[in-house]
């Protein structure tokens, strides 16, 4: 019985997409052939489980966004970089795919990863970990979402909550799915923390006593006082976020300007830094002060952290909105790759739909009261200006906006009778049948997201290896390497020698050329044996 064909390549010229060989270096370093960790192979069949994850990977980096997309490539030509014959057609990818994600194991592919990534951490400022959530829009009709507010529409949509973990830099260490409404403070609560707390660098800083565990940064949406002593006290986790509902001003003299690096640039602020005790418990609060005169807060409850590193990580948050923006653009990154849905708990509880509803008409309805009041209001002084044989036209009036606001009030009373007779919060289970909340699978998008995690990094990593040979001016760096991964490359094996030649053809200027010239000398130094094989790979221009 066939269990997998090993990686046989052949002399090609020319070879479609031949530059994103240049890439496996940089794949192997950011672990993604430690799959073979987690997943069980594959029992039969043509294709081994590396040569289908290096596919996906090579898909994403080529800029293929799905499987029924490579029908507009050469299937021979795309498995010539794996060493085959020919790539796996749509199909059959996406039934390997099945095999794959049937085993249930992206989480803990997921962990292992964050080990191999945590573990050559040293520094102190490297333990801070950037939490946002990312909100992905469905426009299906089988599943039974929540809806969402969606910023970048504004508009409340059908959608669900990706929540993610980024280092300063924006790369992304895991993914957590959110099932329904979870709030940021409870996924980071029940979720994020536990993870993190898993993971073997973490706990041997526990284990050393440090004095902190490690720094979480997010925005607004997490805001509660309480939360941030309770990770302190609980953890020595330190958090550093916005203060909301500022309503004082610091005297300007306080502020001093101060040199602070946020995303790799440095900049000048004028900071100020003071205590501030909020729901009874005391905080670090660091305020920057703008051209304008604005003043934006930061609270934060690492004891010992400069001002200067407070206000960078705080405005260094902006490098994980950076990723998600690119991840879209090139990605695909909300692309749903199974259809299907799940059932949840019916012990999950959820805000009462109904509840939600009664309260935004009793919403509705008192601001309609209000804006009778207001021209009652109007109506009242009018009259007293007006002159005695106007009066009748003007009492007419305000007879029959009285008559409004009462009926207004009749229909408030009966909402809010109807409210206090409907529970805040309900389970699924008392929810009807065909109305009742679902979600999407989510094991398929978390296991092509760590896919996409892991091929995000290596480009990031090669961008760094190429950025000293391009021009910074213009950020041509990463246009750059996405015309490699593009451009046709011969490929050379010599099974006697032990070696695998990938000479890459000319690339569209030739300053592009010579700084890819220079990168590929320093890939060349890290003696890359190609996965599968016992080739060594070289490149060349």
């Amino acid at each position: 019985m066939l269990t997998g064909v090993q990686p046989q390549f052949k002399h090609g010229q020319a070879i479609e997409n031949g530059g994103v060989l240049c890439a496996i270096p940089a794949l192997i370093a950011q672990g993604l052939f430690t799959h073979s960790q987690i997943y069980e192979p594959f029992s039969r069949g043509y294709y081994q489980q590396s040569s289908i994850v290096l596919t996906l990977a090579i898909m994403a980096l080529c800029r293929i966004p799905n499987p029924e997309q490579l029908k507009q490539h050469r299937s021979g030509e795309l498995g010539a970089l794996l060493g085959l014959d020919r790539v796996p057609e749509m199909k059959c990818l996406r039934e390997k795919i099945n095999q794959i994600v049937d085993q249930q194991k992206a989480k803990q592919w997921n962990d292992l990863l964050l080990e191999h990534w945590l573990e050559p951490i040293q520094n102190e400022e490297d333990f801070f970990f950037y939490v946002d959530g990312h909100i992905r829009v469905y426009h299906g009709h089988k599943a039974n979402l929540p809806n969402k507010y969606v910023p970048r529409q504004k508009l409340c949509l059908n959608a669900t909550t990706e929540f993610w973990v980024n280092d300063p830099t924006g790369l992304p260490y895991l993914v957590v799915t959110g099932e329904l409404n979870e709030k940021l403070e409870e996924v980071i609560k029940e979720s994020i923390i536990v993870q993190l707390m898993e993971n073997p660098t973490i706990q041997k800083r526990q284990k050393d006593q440090c004095a902190v565990l490690f720094v979480l940064v997010f925005d607004r949406e997490a805001y509660h006082p309480s939360f941030f002593n309770w990770l302190w006290v609980t953890h020595k986790i330190a958090i550093i976020t916005y203060r909301k509902n500022v309503k004082d001003s610091w005297p300007e003299t306080d502020f001093k300007s101060i040199e602070c690096q946020v995303i790799m640039n440095k900049i000048t602020m004028q900071l100020c830094e003071k205590e501030t005790v909020l729901d009874g418990h005391t905080f670090r609060e660091v305020r920057k002060l703008s051209a304008g005169g604005h003043q934006t807060a930061i609270i934060a409850t690492h004891p010992t952290l400069i001002i200067a590193l407070i206000a960078g990580a705080m405005f260094s948050r902006w490098s994980q909105e950076n990723c998600f923006k690119y991840l879209i653009e090139n990605f695909d990154f909300d692309k749903m790759w199974k259809y299907g849905t799940e059932e949840l708990a019916d012990t999950k509880q959820i805000v009462n739909p109904e509840y939600r509803n009664l309260t935004q008409k009793i919403k509705k309805t008192r601001e309609k009261k209000s804006r009778l009041l207001a021209q009652l209001a109007q109506q009242i002084n009018e009259i007293l200006d007006t002159a005695i044989d106007k009066i009748p036209q003007y009492s007419a009036k305000q007879t029959a906006i009285t008559q409004q606001i009462e009926t207004v009030k009749k229909e408030e009373d009966i909402l809010v009778k109807k409210r206090e007779q409907s529970p805040p919060k309900i389970t699924l289970a008392d929810m009807p049948a065909e109305k009742r909340y679902n979600q999407l699978k989510p094991e398929h998008k978390h296991f092509i997201n760590i896919i996409k995690m892991i091929c995000y990094r290596a480009e990031t990593s090669l961008l760094q290896t190429l950025k000293p040979f391009t021009n910074a001016i213009n950020h041509e760096e990463r246009m750059t390497l996405k015309q490699l991964f593009k451009t046709p490359a011969d490929i050379i094996p010599h099974y006697i020698n032990k070696t695998l030649t990938i000479k890459i053809k000319g690339l569209a200027a030739n300053r592009y050329n010579q700084a890819i010239k220079q990168m590929l000398e320093e890939l060349n130094n890290t003696k890359t044996v190609y996965p599968q094989t016992e080739l060594l790979m070289i490149f060349e221009m």
